[in-house]
């Protein structure tokens, strides 16, 4: 096992690696450093010839509460690391440099993890708000435990979803309509059965039970895997997947500017906590 301050890396079994959220008493928030330790910890995982499946779990008793609002400086933040995407306009006027900044970590980020051409599953439990759901969305399998809740509260902020707009391919049009318009929390059975989610199964057998369910996965061909994997992520995309997520985004960066137009902040700070309010 290896680790940052903020993600673990482990092999808990042959050809499995583990890639763990370690910012439990942030409810593992994700900050611009957290996601660029996780992207590495995916890189690291995918060119590694000794790996067939990837877990993506979380310490403590939330999975992700989001992005973490708290942040400040983004410029500086992302100067810190080398850019992956080839989207530029960081310091950018105007709505360039949020666009850039969303492009970079948050579409581009769950974009590249989901067409890692190797099996990931998500270990969730706990609480799991907006930019969490775009760490689980790309893996392939999701299984939860009893307790875990999803939320996607961007509406309460006046933004129209988070930036990787999977909702209708996660849940349906009408449910997805459902649950973004009222904001409510979706509980691990109605994830269930609205098949966004594999397996709920008890808190304390997750981490077993997802385990055993990578270890059957790795039995089988890696080559194999990969090309299952592409043409079922192929159909999706067939579908307009990539055309409407696009549209999605754009969107989204145009209710961050309305935001900024009308509360001085890309947010509507009616749907945020006091303690992230910034002048």
């Amino acid at each position: 096992m290896t680790e940052t301050s903020l993600i673990l890396y482990e092999t808990p079994a042959p050809r499995i690696a583990r890639i763990v959220l370690n910012r439990p008493g942030k409810r593992n928030a994700q900050d611009t450093a957290l996601l660029y330790a996780l992207n590495e910890a995916f890189d690291r995982a995918a060119r590694d010839d000794e790996v067939t499946v990837i877990v993506l779990a979380a310490n403590g008793p939330h999975f992700s509460a989001g992005h973490d609002l708290s942040e400040t400086d983004h410029l500086a933040h992302l100067r810190a690391h080398r850019q992956v995407g080839t989207w530029s306009g960081f310091a950018g006027i105007g709505a360039e440099a949020t666009t850039a900044r969303e492009r970079e970590i948050y579409l581009g980020f769950s974009e590249r993890w989901r067409n890692i051409p190797k099996p990931t599953i998500a270990q969730v439990q706990g609480k799991c708000i907006a930019g969490g759901l775009m760490l689980i969305w790309p893996c392939d399998l999701i299984v939860a435990s009893e307790d875990a809740l999803f939320q996607d509260n961007t509406l309460l902020m006046g933004i129209p979803g988070v930036e990787f707009f999977a909702h209708p391919w996660e849940l349906g049009a009408r449910p997805a309509k459902e649950w973004l318009f009222t904001a409510d929390w979706l509980t691990a059975a109605d994830a269930h059965r609205r098949g966004m989610v594999n397996r709920v199964v008890p808190n304390e057998r997750l981490e077993a039970e997802v385990l055993s369910l990578a270890q059957r996965i790795a039995e089988r061909s890696p080559y194999a895997l990969k090309l299952a994997k592409e043409a079922i992520n192929a159909a999706q995309d067939a579908q307009g997947r990539v055309s409407a997520m696009h549209l999605a985004f754009v969107s989204h960066q145009l209710a961050h500017s309305h935001c900024v137009q009308v509360h001085g902040l890309p947010i509507d700070p009616a749907g945020i906590s006091p303690a992230v309010r910034r002048p």
